[in-house]
Formats: C-alpha cells, sequence, structure tokens
C-alpha cells in the first residue's frame, strides 16, 4: 500500500494553510514598519537668514576694519543687516553689538543697538554709532559712557 494514502488530506491542507498565512502576516508587518519609516521625513529647518557667519572688511588708505556676525540679511542691492554678536575688528580698536547695516558700496555702517567700543585706553558704552568716511570717523549715538584707564 502507499505511505501517502494514509497521510489526512484535510491536516497537510490546514497545515499548508496556516503556513502561508503566517508569511502573509510576517510580510504585511514587514511592509508596514518599512512604510512608517518612508513617512517619517526628517524636519527641515529653514532658515531665514540670507547669509550664515558673514565676513566683510572696511578698507581705507591706513588700515582694515574686519567685520563678523553670526547671520546676515539682505536689505537690498548694497546693504546687508548684520544680526547677532556682530563683532567691528581692526589694529587699533573694537567695537561689539548685536545689530548693524552695513553698506558694502559706500563702506559705512550704522548701528542702532547697545555697543561697546574697545581700544588700548578706551572704553565706551553708547546707544549706537555711525562708521564712515571708509572707517576713518565714528560717531556714537545716544547715552555714550567713556571710560578713559
Amino acid at each position: 500500500m502507499n505511505f501517502f494514502l494514509y497521510i489526512n488530506k484535510r491536516l497537510i491542507f490546514f497545515l499548508g494553510i496556516t503556513i502561508v498565512f503566517f508569511f502573509l502576516i510576517l510580510i504585511f508587518f514587514k511592509q508596514i514598519n518599512l512604510i512608517n519609516i518612508q513617512l517619517k521625513d526628517p524636519e527641515i529647518n529653514l532658515s531665514k537668514v540670507d547669509i550664515s557667519e558673514p565676513k566683510f572688511a572696511i578698507n581705507n588708505d591706513s588700515k582694515k576694519i574686519y567685520i563678523t556676525a553670526k547671520e546676515g540679511n539682505f536689505i537690498n542691492k548694497d546693504e546687508i543687516l548684520l544680526n547677532k554678536n556682530v563683532k567691528f575688528k581692526s589694529n587699533d580698536f573694537s567695537i561689539e553689538t548685536e545689530k548693524v547695516i552695513f553698506n558694502r558700496s559706500k563702506q559705512t555702517a550704522s548701528s542702532e543697538t547697545k555697543s561697546l567700543f574697545k581700544s588700548k585706553n578706551t572704553k565706551i558704552l553708547s546707544d549706537g554709532f555711525n562708521i564712515y568716511d571708509k572707517g576713518n570717523k565714528i560717531i556714537f549715538y545716544g547715552n555714550a559712557h567713556i571710560f578713559l584707564k
């Protein structure tokens, strides 16, 4: 007699259906996990800053004044608004403030925020300043406190 005639055909059928069903469920859950991973897009933070860490210089015949900041935004073709930790540095002095409008074509800069001017023997705290004549002249605005050593 044939051995296969003694095997319960219903048992083999249900066992086969169970195995196929198990594999379908496994594939279905893997597919759901892949979809969840693909749907989680990383957040793209679009900054409202035109220039990150801008660096400029005001050039005149006798010296250069280097300008650095954390952020910069174009106002127009020539003017740039510099924000956050704006520093003017030359061999003779430095100025620190938070917001400055820098004009690239005229080589001027002006600020209406609290400013700290430092040189070898002088410190000036003011409510703003204006650098013009290619850095040769600086005017301090508002309440200005001068500290001389």
